[in-house]
């Protein structure tokens, strides 16, 4: 098992659409795919910081589940264009890290 550290930078006065964004729309649409989403969460001191964290058991899952997502429709023609509007692509940063062994994220 493994997770996946995404953080994304908010653009300018975006905060509160991003966040409406992904609370309503992209996680649920994820989660009913077959997304494990942990939680996510904004800077507390800048607004520009937004993070989120998903749970795959395997490299061929998260394969599965990045094609049954960002192949569908949906995400194509729904999601796919509002997020360059709300964030700046560019500056994605993906980070995958393994839980050590007291950790309570199993």
């Amino acid at each position: 098992m493994f997770f996946e550290l995404r953080q994304y930078h908010v653009r300018p006065g975006q905060r509160e659409s991003w966040v409406k964004c992904m609370e309503e729309e992209i996680i649920p649409f994820q989660v009913k795919m077959g997304m494990v989403v942990l939680g996510s969460f904004v800077g507390e001191e800048d607004e520009s910081i937004y993070v989120w964290i998903r749970r795959f058991e395997s490299e061929a899952e998260r394969k599965r589940l990045y094609d049954v997502v960002y192949q569908s429709d949906y995400w194509k023609n729904e999601i796919a264009p509002k997020v360059p509007t709300l964030i700046d692509r560019e500056q994605i940063k993906v980070t995958r890290i393994v839980a050590t062994p007291r950790s309570v994220i199993q």
